[in-house]
Parts: structure tokens; sequence; C-alpha cells
């Protein structure tokens, strides 16, 4: 597993060296534009529109736009300084929390930490301190020039930390437009929608979940790619526009309940049999 960083955890006295791995990877399908006429792929150049030439990469700089037109422009020094003056490559534990006080919305990316050269020991303590606390580590860690507030919880047996945001990041639920002030419901619907949510309630089992969409694109590439006959499935019936609330709760439910088995039906004795009897 590639290493993307390299440093040490502080807490206390403690100091341990680890590694940061990735712990998930993107696979989405990427798809290059070609120019139709022959096939080409695109470039994409960096041009100025005033100077209407193409600007090598040595000619640009970094710059903030503070106002509409109006920049600060800043040089790599100042930024390589700043880099250096926060970065000194360790991840420092702040505070300890109970993992269900922090609400999913703040969670960012996540990655596997192993332990560096000698770190063995203090990489266990820490684990195991953590899941007999039942609590985890917020920490401050610089990655990429940017300064990220983190996690450190245990994963299967594993250190994991996941990068979360700052609450500044995090845009406020009320500014949300639309959302309903009251619940206009009627508690015979609350019921049934309880009622759906019990019949669909199962074990989280993350294996059964599959994108069916990146499915579908890898094999009409393939069918394309072998010369294949294309076959376009038919096309789903679209639901009715339903108003009525309960109507479509208890469609749901209807449609989710296990259907019975049909009971043997009995033989019929013809009734001339029954007089010879």
């Amino acid at each position: 597993m590639h290493t993307i960083w390299k440093g040490s955890i502080s807490f206390g006295l403690v100091n341990i060296p680890i590694k940061l791995h990735s712990a998930t990877e993107d696979k989405d399908i990427k798809l290059r534009n070609l120019h139709k006429e022959c096939h080409s792929p695109i470039k994409y150049e960096k041009v100025c529109p005033v100077c209407d030439m193409e600007v090598k990469a040595e000619e640009i700089v970094k710059a903030y736009e503070y106002t509409k037109g109006k920049f600060v422009v800043l040089d790599d020094e100042d930024l390589e300084k700043l880099k250096k003056e926060k970065e000194d490559k360790a991840v420092e534990i702040i505070d300890f929390v109970k993992m269900e006080q922090i609400d999913p919305i703040y969670f960012d990316r996540t990655y596997y930490m192993s332990p560096g050269d000698g770190g063995g020991k203090a990489y266990s303590l820490l684990r195991k301190a953590l899941e007999e606390s039942e609590k985890v580590g917020l920490a401050k860690i610089i990655i990429r020039s940017k300064e990220q507030l983190a996690v450190l919880r245990v994963y299967e047996n594993t250190l994991v930390m996941e990068t979360i945001h700052y609450p500044d990041e995090v845009r406020k639920a009320g500014d949300v437009p639309n959302v309903p002030a009251e619940d206009k419901v009627t508690k015979k619907e609350i019921d049934t929608a309880i009622l759906l949510i019990d019949q669909l309630t199962t074990d989280f089992e993350p294996e059964k979940y599959t994108d069916e969409y990146r499915t579908a694109l890898l094999e009409l590439i393939e069918s394309k790619r072998t010369g294949k006959e294309i076959v376009t499935p038919v096309e789903k019936t679209p639901a009715t526009n339903v108003t009525d609330l309960m109507a479509a709760l208890q469609a749901s439910i209807d449609k989710t309940k296990p259907k019975k088995t049909p009971a043997a039906k009995k033989k019929r004795v013809p009734a001339k049999a029954k007089k010879e009897a």
C-alpha cells in the first residue's frame, strides 16, 4: 500500500512514528474528450486572454482575489516559508471525545495509519487505549499545504485517521430553502411510515451494495470494444404521481411484505363416490 505521508502522532509525552495510506480509492470511470472529426484527444492549454498567448508553468504565479478583479500576489517563497513554520510532520492529539458527538457531516477523507520504524509498541498502546476508553482522538495535521482537523480511531485493529471539516466549512442547515418548520403529518401516517422502516430494516452488509451505473458503463464499453450488438433494456414503467401520502406508504408496505406460501388445495371428492361410500 502506497505511503502518502510520514510523520508522528503525539499525545502527552508519547510519540509514535507513523505512515499514512489512503483508505479509499476513486473508481469513477474517466472518459476523455476527443475531436469528433479525427478522434484526437483535446488539449487544454493555459492561455492569457489579454496577451492572447499560451502561458508556461514558470510564468504563472498564485494570487488571492480579495475583491472582483483585484488580487494579492503570493510568491512561492512566502508560501514555502509559511508551510515550513506550520508543518513539523506531527499529528498532535489535542482532545479526546466520544465518536457519537461528531456528526457525519463533518467527515471528509479516510486514511489508514501504520507504525513507522520502532513505533510498533506505542502504536499498540494508543490503539488499546482508544478501544478501552471508547473514545477517539481529535488532532491537527498539515496535508498538501492545508491544516486539517482530524479524528483518530480504531477500525479492524488498525488506527484510522479521518480528516474532518472545520465548523466554518460546514454550511448552516438553517439556510436550506423550503424546509417545513413543522411536521404536518398525522399519527396514523407516522405509524405507517415506522412500520415501513421496520420492514426494510436489516444489518448493514456493505458487500451487497454495488455501483450499478459503473457496471453498466463498463459493459457498454466492453461491448463496443469487441463489436458486439448492444441490447437496450426494457424501460422501467415510471411510477405514478401519488399525492396521497397514506396510499404511498401503504403501497410501499404491501410491496415489502414477505410472500405467503399458498396452502395445498383440498382434493375434491366426486358426489357419486360419496353415495357409494
